[in-house]
């Protein structure tokens, strides 16, 4: 194990060879990053093992943190090697231990507890530690390994306090580091107390369907979606309150579990999206991006890949509004993410994989001016326009969304009723009910949690109609010209309906309201 590797190497030749560990993060998980500095006569100063350019620039930034904090920069001649050889380094964040690495050779630092320590930071040119991305999966690696501990920016120290068995140290400047490590000075340890403050945050919520007045409809297919994990588009006028729904919905999802939450959070902190002093998430995230993001930013990717919308919606909702304005090829690869709930961003030198299980909501006008199928208001679009609008959004996108609901206005009686609809509390209390007899049901079948990832054998076990419910089935897909794929969704719908009023088996009236959520099926759209 690399942990008990001897530190320190001399020979007569007064070459010094000391190690110093760090991490790169790949995908969402961190590999161990071994930073040998060797030290001999001279006065060369050579960097290998695969850095990229900002790698390289820590040198200059080096120099000047030591000489600002009353250090000399080592004469000596220095090779550093940071193996393995064949994992491309990137990023400022190898600035510390490689500081620390240099000043050990140079026997500045004394070498006998770096073996215990994993280190990482970027250095401004006073020497103060910057934050960095992916503390998390960093300290994660550093448990997994033995290590004692690890040294990080203060800003990033909670971040990492969330894993257990692990000593957490925030330093504010080198000089801390450095004293640290000579037995002159302690770094402040941090300690999180996770359950606590995951549990005391779940249940706060800033928005809640109590605000919201009629649209009854809607949310109850909105329920529908969050007990069983399904997608759904929501088409209606402006101003029909679209929007203000879909920001609703993480409300009444169920709380994430510890597991979730960790995997979670360390997808945004690889990302570099959690804020200063944050801990583990502890609410399903909500990502709206703008109909203008590009394929990359949505997908994920780079020269270097970091994870996309998609993936930061991981465990959450990604909502996307406007949703034929969004670029036709953004919108073609979510197609298999939706269904595998993963993605593979693939590079010459390696693949990275990303989760993606997520709930996609979706919002749009029914037509270029927005009031077709408007109750008081004339459209003034041409039916083929119409047609061209919907034709936006490819059949088999559609196919992957299992509820598709038309969005009324509402009336003005409802919209001055003073009295308050319905909580989030309570329509979360009925979908965690719903969750948990799926989660019994599917004990056992990996890769399961919930009825939207059913698969065949899964419906053809617990999705099954009966000759009643066959019969107005046939008759719906004879009428509609539905796919295959969309007669799979109305069982899994079907199944969820089911389980919220905690019915064994699928009876005639859950596939009847599952067939009506199908609206942009019907022979009335798009004239």
């Amino acid at each position: 194990c690399l942990v008990g590797s001897e530190m320190c190497i001399r020979d007569r030749f007064n070459l010094v060879l000391i190690k110093v560990f760090g991490a790169a993060v790949q995908g969402i998980d961190a590999t161990l990053i071994t930073i040998e500095v060797n030290s001999s006569r001279g006065c060369m100063f050579y960097l290998v093992g695969l850095p990229d350019s900002a790698v390289k620039e820590s040198h200059q930034r080096i120099i000047s943190a030591l000489q600002v904090n009353g250090y000399r920069m080592p004469t000596s001649n220095i090779v550093i090697n940071m193996a393995p050889a064949d994992i491309r380094k990137e990023g400022s964040a190898y600035d510390l231990p490689l500081a620390i690495g240099m000043l050990g050779a140079s026997e500045v630092i004394r070498p006998d507890k770096l073996n215990r320590y994993l280190l990482m930071g970027e250095l401004s040119l006073d020497g103060s530690l910057q934050p960095i991305k992916g503390a998390l999966p960093i300290a994660i690696k550093a448990r997994e390994l033995g290590f004692e501990g690890i040294i990080i920016p203060k800003q990033n120290t909670r971040e990492a306090a969330v894993v257990n068995n692990l000593k957490v140290y925030g330093a504010g400047n080198l000089k801390e580091v450095i004293e640290f490590f000579n037995d002159k000075q302690e770094l402040e340890l941090v300690h999180v107390d996770t359950r606590k403050e995951f549990y005391t945050q779940q249940n706060s919520f800033d928005l809640d369907f109590s605000d919201v007045k009629g649209q009854e409809n809607v949310k109850r297919a909105l329920e529908v979606a969050a007990a069983g994990g399904h997608n759904i588009l929501l088409v209606g006028a402006p101003g029909s309150g679209k929007s203000m729904l879909a920001k609703r919905l993480p409300s009444i999802l169920p709380p994430l579990s510890l597991g979730e939450s960790l995997e979670t959070t360390k997808i945004h902190s690889v990302a570099g999206k959690l804020g200063e002093g944050s801990g583990l998430i502890s609410k399903r995230p909500f990502r709206d991006p703008h109909h203008t993001i590009s394929t990359t930013a949505m997908t994920g990717g780079g020269s270097f890949p970091q994870p996309g919308e998609i993936s930061l919606a991981h465990n959450g909702v990604l909502f996307l509004d406007e949703l034929p304005e969004f670029n036709r090829n953004v919108l073609e690869v979510l197609r298999q993410p939706l269904e595998d709930r993963k993605i593979t961003i693939s590079r010459v030198k390696c693949n990275v994989e990303f989760p993606t299980s997520f709930t996609l909501v979706a919002s749009m006008n029914p037509c270029p001016c927005g009031y077709y199928n408007h109750p008081t208001k004339a459209c003034v679009c041409s039916p083929g326009q119409v047609q061209k609008y919907l034709n936006r959004i490819s059949g088999p996108l559609l196919d992957r969304i299992d509820l598709q609901i038309e969005v009324i206005p509402v009336p003005f009686e409802k919209m001055s009723d003073s009295r308050p609809g319905e909580s989030s509390a309570d329509i979360r209390e009925r979908v965690v009910r719903a969750r948990q007899i799926q989660s019994e049901r599917y004990t056992g079948v990996p890769g399961v949690y919930c009825n939207a990832q059913m698969n065949s054998r899964l419906l053809a076990c617990y999705a099954r109609p009966d000759d009643k419910g066959l019969a107005l089935l046939k008759n719906a897909m004879n009428r509609f010209n539905l796919s295959a794929r969309a007669y799979d969704r109305i069982l899994k719908v079907s199944r969820t309906i089911a389980d919220l009023e905690g019915c064994e088996s699928i009876q005639t009236s859950h596939l009847a309201e599952a067939i009506g959520y199908r609206n942009l099926d019907r022979e009335d759209w798009a004239g």
